[in-house]
């Protein structure tokens, strides 16, 4: 019995040394919050080794605790965009020359509708094939593509979307940037 109990655990550890990464970025990036990641990924851990008889074909092991991390990160949000906050940001010693390029991003995804979030994380940060994407998501792989091409649309959008507004000039000052002045032809 000793024994059993052994590779169970060994089982479980394999399990979060494989995945736990994969599912902590996902689970941030549907969330916007590294807290509530944490919180989403531990309590899809809890129920996947708790169902663990219902997976099939362990070498669809992610996709299947992607789908049981999805549903708790969908719990988890609330309507409306997400901020992200310094306290979810990782801590680094020095400062990271593409940080800026992608915190704009991730502020971007929260801007934009958790379905297409989430097959833009899964493709893009998690190098996920659609063939699994379709079976994490429990769609249509043409589904998987569509949805794609959608979210590409829409994290543009997205990013187009100034971040400050732009200051206004006083009267009898010229404006800072070059007006484009528009001629009729």
């Amino acid at each position: 019995m000793f024994q059993l109990f052994q590779s169970a655990e060994s089982s479980y550890n394999q399990w979060v040394r494989e995945h736990y990464r994969f599912l902590l970025r996902s689970a941030w990036a549907l969330t916007g919050s590294r807290a509530v990641a944490e919180d989403v990924v531990q309590d899809c851990y809890a129920n996947a080794w708790k169902h663990r008889d219902q997976l099939r074909q362990p070498e669809l092991a992610r996709a299947w605790l992607f789908q049981i991390m999805r549903r708790g990160a969908l719990r988890h949000l609330t309507p409306g965009p997400q901020s992200l906050d310094d306290a979810d940001l990782p801590e680094q010693e020095a400062p990271d020359v593409g940080l800026d390029d992608r915190l704009d991003v991730v502020k971007a995804l929260s801007r934009i509708a958790p379905i297409h979030r989430e097959v833009l994380v899964l493709y893009y940060f998690d190098d996920m094939p659609t063939t699994q994407m379709a079976e994490a998501l429990e769609i249509a792989p043409g589904t998987v593509l569509s949805r794609l091409a959608r979210a590409r649309d829409a994290l543009k959008a997205a990013m187009a979307v100034p971040t400050r507004p732009q200051p206004l000039c006083s009267p009898g000052t010229a404006p800072a940037v070059p007006a484009t002045v528009l001629r009729k032809v």
